[in-house]
């Protein structure tokens, strides 16, 4: 297995772009001010033994030497033992309603960017429950096949948005007849579905699915984006908004949160049901109804010993370096003789 100890430093890389961009322009300004004042063979004569092409070469050689420096202050790591490691917790299966009602900002910034905060506050708190993650509107699929990588678990979270499936609506049914059949079925761990939705479902089979997984003894809580009086849903063109969505009369749409069949769902089950708010998302109350079920034991195999990599990518940072500065700005005879053959 293959990791990065620190990759938010990859962020750096961004700086490449930018200053080839900063070198082009300061060339063409340079030589604007040039040829206002001296001619293309005046300005040949004053520096006849610069390259051009060996300042473009230079700076590109830096901007690899500087790749690799990144990748190696970011510590790759290799996994190179792997052991099965005792762990004892619940299966928790997380249903995330990501249709367009969810785009609603009667939450800060809005349901669903809400939501999947929520969701990682709630991955910092597990420790050895395994977690999985489906997505549905009018379809659901599963984002996340039930684990105990959180890392991996924060990533798929972070990749969710609304156009991740095409079929609008809300069918809460489906989805958790797809957390049903997501968890491993000869676990002896217990289960429990975390369903986060505003609740605007428009399908019938929300409750059928339900009584199925109460006679499978799978608790479901669930937690409510929104407000009871309800917000206008953004339409959104190249990430900019251009209104909001209206009906065929013309009217605008104002989506309100379901409190009430949130409720029955949940307490069908034995869960909970919690209404989120800016101040606080539900998932402290939902941790704690989690910590109170019957844990048990499961083993997982884990790279448990890491080897450092970052020594490699510094070596050729600091070769590609030497080499920068070895390279003159200046004309030689045999960098002629390549590029004029």
């Amino acid at each position: 297995m293959f990791r990065l100890e620190h990759p938010y430093l990859l962020y750096l890389l961004a700086i490449i772009p930018i200053v080839f961009i900063a070198q082009w322009l300061l060339t063409i300004w340079c030589n604007k001010r040039l040829s206002q004042h001296f001619s293309k063979a005046n300005i040949k004569s004053l520096a006849p033994a610069r390259s051009t092409t060996k300042t473009w070469l230079k700076l590109i050689v830096y901007s690899i030497a500087f790749i690799f420096l990144i990748i190696g202050v970011s510590n790759p790591q290799s996994g190179s033992k792997m052991e099965e490691v005792k762990r004892k917790g619940v299966d928790v299966m997380i249903a995330l309603d990501i249709s367009n009602s969810m785009l609603a900002e009667d939450l800060y910034p809005n349901r669903l960017d809400r939501a999947k905060r929520s969701i990682q506050e709630l991955f910092t708190k597990f420790k050895s429950d395994r977690v999985g993650i489906v997505v549905f509107a009018g379809e659901s699929f599963v984002q996340l096949p039930i684990t105990t990588d959180y890392s991996a678990a924060k990533l798929f979270l972070n990749s969710i948005e609304t156009d991740l499936v095409s079929t609008q609506g809300t069918d809460i049914g489906n989805a958790i007849s797809l957390c049903l059949k997501s968890f491993d079925e000869d676990s002896p761990a217990a289960k429990s579905i975390i369903l986060i939705s505003d609740g605007e479902n428009h399908q019938e089979e929300a409750m059928a699915a339900v009584e199925s997984a109460s006679e499978k003894g799978v608790v479901i809580h669930t937690i409510g984006m929104g407000s009871i009086d309800g917000a206008p849903i953004p339409v959104y063109s190249r990430g900019n908004r251009i209104g909001f969505r209206q009906n065929k009369e013309g009217n605008t749409v104002v989506t309100k949160l379901n409190e009430s069949m949130l409720r029955e769902l949940a307490e069908t089950t034995g869960g909970t049901f919690i209404r989120a708010s800016n101040a606080n998302s539900g998932i402290d109350f939902v941790f704690s109804e989690l910590e109170k079920m019957e844990k048990v034991d499961f083993g997982s195999k884990i790279y448990t010993d890491f080897e450092d990599r970052f020594q490699y990518f510094l070596a050729v940072a600091l070769i590609l370096l030497i080499i920068e500065l070895i390279i003159p700005n200046t004309r030689s005879i045999w960098w002629e003789k390549l590029f004029a053959s």
